[in-house]
């Protein structure tokens, strides 16, 4: 029998060479912690700088929090490599759209880092209230626990689009991460202080709802 495939997760900016790689490689980091095997976490730019590095103070962030920014080159978004993937996750609400206009079926598995984080802090509380937790997809100790966590993650977004009414910001700008490109070190902080909490929220949802024991989200 083939082994299920992992969960895809494609992370989306403008240049592909300061936010999304970070997200990518970070999210990479955690997620392999939290069960070796079970995802692949990619990224692309709507107008990617094609082949070019992360840009160094990306770099840094990403050495920073545990992960490895080394062969790393941009590359543009297609329709191609949205095929198949399970989530996205953009940088801003302007990426959103740009991702549905090239693949308008993706648009309940596409949200902001930062809304999609926010919505699973409220499933993580609703879960801690209840004195319980998320059941990784029916995971037990007879399932395989790729598998289970495929369909986990599979269903995710609709159960996180169910609570979005209650993890609105005061904000809509508060959905977005700043460009730090060609700007001053202090914007690239400003970016990590922005995109580290929902990196943090994500893995611990992931960790929480692992389909076997004993697992961590990694230093975020």
């Amino acid at each position: 029998m083939d082994s299920p495939a992992p969960v895809r997760i494609l992370t989306v900016c403008t240049g592909n060479i300061c936010r999304s790689p970070v997200a990518e490689r970070l999210l990479q980091a955690g997620l392999n912690q939290v069960l070796p095997g079970g995802f692949e976490v990619a990224s692309a730019g709507t107008r990617a700088m094609v082949g070019d590095p992360m840009q160094p103070i990306s770099a840094d962030i990403v050495r920073t929090f545990g992960g490895d920014p080394g062969n790393f080159a941009a590359r543009q978004l297609t329709p191609k490599i949205l095929r198949g993937v399970d989530l996205v996750l953009t940088m801003t609400s302007g990426h959103r759209g740009e991702v549905l206009q090239l693949d308008a079926s993706l648009l309940k598995r596409t949200f902001t880092i930062r809304e999609f984080a926010r919505m699973l802090d409220v499933l993580d509380e609703r879960a801690g209230a209840s004195e319980g937790k998320e059941p990784a997809a029916g995971a037990s100790d007879g399932d395989d626990p790729l598998a289970a966590n495929h369909t986990f993650w599979r269903g995710l977004p609709a159960r996180a689009a169910a609570v979005r009414h209650l993890s609105l910001p005061s904000d809509s700008s508060e959905n977005d991460i700043i460009d730090p490109y060609r700007r001053a070190p202090e914007v690239y902080r400003q970016m990590e202080d922005e995109l580290a909490p929902a990196i943090v929220s994500i893995l611990r949802h992931a960790r929480l709802n692992a389909p076997v024991r004993g697992t961590r989200a990694g230093s975020l």
